[in-house]
């Protein structure tokens, strides 16, 4: 949610596309008093988030406002970030910050030298306040261009406590116990899962966990930085594991061809919407946004999440995303920019959103108690415990063409192999295929 991916699609972001510029939602805020030391500036952000999500950091864009003077304005981009900067880029209607859903996204701005380094200011924060391994991701060839400032915990599986209860099901902690769990939840009238098939990043994630617990994390590693190959037999074993849940029609709402039709909020709204039609959807720590959100589930009551189980006797996985926060070169106000930056990357900016919900902060300085509900604050507590071992999210450390582009690389090919996962073998080897042009470019 985190990512990108994590956005709800409305049709403010279809018209932010189709404008080319125009902010959406909030709009401009009014700049205060005319004191501050940003007084007259706008800071223009783009970002993949729309609906609630952009509506509550719409609430710390205001905060800003309120703190410095500086006017914000926000562009949502939709899912492909890289496409659309670009293009005001060479338009010369550059923004000034943009929250990068994705670290092959970041380091693909950074060599194309779109980015500023992030001030000794912010960078002393991030030193200070985050685990090392986020300011790792956030670096290119030793220079730090990203603030992580939302993080996604995508090792959760999310379920209606009335639809397990009424199965008699516990939470499982393995994923064969995952499966007999689901097909004990069908047999009692609810199919298992809702799978967001329409949305290819919800598929990867998927691959993710199950890679991570059954392969190991130095495979991971290596996957990850297509240092193996994806035609590597742990990779066919793992598509052998997810398809076994894939062909099941027991297991899936509306079997495959309707997960194929269905997208991450659509998949949500089968759990915990007015009708529900699934008992269990795995994503991210965000799918408790838009349950509360838009359907007004009480979390730990009515919504509530297990750990993705551990797969063949591994360690249950980790898997973390995030959005990084980062200045544009080209920007028209890149100074204050980088005021935003530094105002993101303190705890207080962070306490803003996780009152709202939906959200987590890598920051370890943010008080616990910021969040809303302890459902929450147990899965924040988790992702900063884990420190250095969180498996950053594979797809987004890949080249955007690869992991993070509609219609197309691992997206595409994940989503052929639910509508068909009978070859996984012949599935592996075309996203080692996808994989190698996508490095070559």
């Amino acid at each position: 949610m985190m990512r990108r991916r994590t956005t709800l699609l409305t049709g403010c972001t279809a018209l932010a596309l189709a404008l080319g510029a125009t902010a959406c939602g909030g709009g401009p805020v009014s700049a205060g008093g005319g004191d501050k030391e940003l007084s007259g500036q706008t800071v223009t952000v783009a970002g993949v988030w729309s609906g609630s999500e952009q509506k509550n950091f719409q609430k710390v864009l205001d905060a800003f406002t309120e703190k410095t003077g500086a006017k914000t304005q926000f562009v949502s981009t939709g899912d492909n970030v890289s496409t659309v900067v670009g293009s005001k880029i060479e338009g010369g209607n550059a923004p000034d910050v943009v929250m990068v859903p994705q670290v092959g996204v970041l380091k693909q701005f950074a060599q194309k030298g779109w980015l500023k380094p992030l001030s000794p200011t912010a960078q002393q924060t991030i030193t200070a306040d985050y685990a090392p391994v986020w300011k790792t991701y956030g670096s290119v060839d030793g220079d730090l261009y990203g603030l992580y400032f939302k993080a996604a915990h995508k090792s959760t599986v999310w379920y209606s406590p009335e639809a397990l209860t009424q199965a008699g099901v516990e939470p499982p902690k393995t994923y064969d116990d995952l499966l007999k769990a689901g097909h004990t939840v069908s047999d009692s009238g609810l199919a298992a899962f809702s799978v967001a098939g329409q949305d290819g990043w919800t598929l990867t994630d998927w691959f993710e966990n199950v890679y991570l617990s059954q392969a190991g994390p130095e495979k991971y590693d290596a996957l990850a930085t297509h240092k193996l190959k994806w035609t590597d037999p742990t990779v066919v074993k793992a598509l052998t594991t997810l398809g076994k849940l894939f062909k099941d029609k027991q297991l899936i709402a509306g079997g495959q061809k309707e997960a194929l039709n269905t997208d991450f909020p659509g998949s949500v709204e089968k759990v915990f919407g007015p009708k529900p039609e699934a008992g269990m959807v795995y994503e991210g720590d965000f799918v408790a946004g838009v349950a509360h959100d838009q359907y007004g589930r009480s979390i730990g009551k009515d919504a509530n999440f297990f750990p993705f189980p551990a797969v063949d006797g591994g360690s249950a996985p980790v898997v973390s995303g995030g959005d990084a926060a980062v200045v544009l070169k080209d920007g028209k106000n890149a100074k204050a920019g980088m005021k935003l930056l530094e105002y993101l990357a303190t705890p207080e900016a962070a306490a803003v959103w996780a009152k709202a919900g939906g959200f987590l902060s890598p920051n370890k300085k943010l008080d616990l108690a910021s969040y809303g509900d302890d459902v929450t604050r147990a899965t924040a507590k988790s992702l900063i415990g884990a420190g250095d071992s969180v498996r950053f999210d594979m797809s987004d450390q890949a080249p955007a063409a690869f992991g993070g582009t509609k219609g197309t690389g691992e997206w595409k090919l994940l989503q052929d192999f639910l509508r068909d996962p009978s070859d996984p073998k012949g599935t592996a080897a075309k996203l080692e295929s996808a994989a190698a042009k996508a490095d070559r470019n």
